[in-house]
């Protein structure tokens, strides 16, 4: 697989959570993607989980997205450390970083993502 594909998938992926776009969002993944978000926690499958999940995470927020600080890619997949920022329905701002490791499939959809960061940090910002 060409790193373009990879690459263009994981910039859609970031791009959509900026725009705070849940369609566009779900739609960066395979039908029967697999997420490990955080790494830990239960896993959600497919589109429909995913969409609601999307929503779980940002419920809170009036704006919140992240940047990808550092992208390595390598054969169908990649890593990226990112930073996210937001700011709460309320007014607060907050930051947070963690390390998304993605797998991509042939038709250039994640078909995996293991994302290793704490929640915990972010919530008691808001």
């Amino acid at each position: 697989m060409s790193p373009e594909v990879v690459s263009k998938a994981v910039k859609a992926y970031f791009e959509a959570i900026r725009a705070m776009d849940q369609r566009a969002w779900v739609n960066t993944f395979a039908e029967d993607a697999v997420t490990y978000d955080p790494v830990g926690a239960p896993p959600t499958k497919g589109h429909q989980k995913l969409g609601e999940f999307f929503q779980t995470i940002t419920a809170a927020f009036k704006e919140v997205g992240l940047t990808e600080d550092h992208v390595f890619i390598a054969g169908n997949g990649a890593a990226v450390k990112w930073t996210g920022r937001g700011v709460s329905k309320q007014g607060r701002t907050v930051h947070f970083e963690g390390i998304d490791v993605f797998a991509v499939n042939e038709a250039g959809r994640i078909q995996s993502l293991h994302a290793y960061w704490n929640p915990a940090e972010m919530v008691a910002q808001l």
